[in-house]
C-alpha cells in the first residue's frame, strides 16, 4: 500500500465533474486501500478520488470518534437520494490546508453507492457522517467547500489562503 499524494486547491483536477467507475477491478481496490492510508495518515476522516488526482468516483470515510474502533465506508459511483434538515458547522479540507469556515448542508442523508464487492448499499448518515458524505460527494461534483460560501466570503478565503500558502513555501 501507498501513501498518495493530495492534491491542493486550486489544482485542476479538484475542479472537474469525476466519472463513474464502470467496473470494480483490482485497480480500483488497490486505490481505495491506498486512499484508505492517506486518509488515516493525513489525518483526515474523508477523502475523494479527485484529491489524490484521480477522476474517478470514489470516497472513503471514516468518521468514528477518537480512539474509538474504525468506522471505514469504501464508497464507488456514491449519490446522495435525499436530504433532510439543516446543520450550520466547521468545515475543513485535505485540499484546502489549514482554513476552515462553516458551510450549510442537510443534517440527514440517505446514500446508495456500491462497495468493492460490487453490492449496491444503502445508508441513512445524519450529523457529522452526513456532513462528511456530503463534502466528499461534493468533490466528485467538482466543488469544493469553499465553493459552498457567499460571495464575500469566498473572496475573504482567497485572500487569507495566498496568505496560508506563502507561509507554507516560506517554511519550506
Amino acid at each position: 500500500m501507498a501513501i498518495l499524494t493530495i492534491r491542493h486547491y486550486p489544482d485542476p483536477v479538484l475542479q472537474q465533474v469525476a466519472q463513474q467507475i464502470p467496473e470494480i477491478d483490482e485497480t480500483i481496490k488497490t486505490l481505495a486501500q491506498n486512499m484508505v492510508e492517506t486518509m488515516y495518515a493525513a489525518p483526515g476522516v474523508g477523502l475523494a478520488a479527485p484529491q489524490v488526482g484521480i477522476s474517478q468516483r470514489l470516497i472513503v470515510l471514516d468518521c468514528s470518534p477518537k480512539g474509538e474502533s474504525a468506522q471505514l465506508i469504501i464508497a464507488v459511483n456514491p449519490e446522495i437520494v435525499s436530504r433532510e434538515g439543516e446543520q450550520f458547522e466547521e468545515e475543513g479540507c485535505l485540499s484546502v490546508p489549514e482554513y476552515y469556515c462553516p458551510v450549510h448542508r442537510a443534517q440527514r442523508v440517505s446514500v446508495r453507492f456500491l462497495d468493492l464487492q460490487g453490492l449496491t448499499v444503502e445508508m441513512e448518515a445524519e450529523g457529522f457522517q452526513a456532513v462528511a458524505f456530503q463534502h466528499e460527494i461534493d468533490h466528485l461534483d467538482d466543488l469544493l467547500f469553499v465553493d459552498r460560501l457567499s460571495s464575500l466570503k469566498k473572496s475573504m478565503f482567497r485572500k487569507k489562503y495566498i496568505k496560508i500558502m506563502q507561509q507554507q513555501e516560506q517554511q519550506l
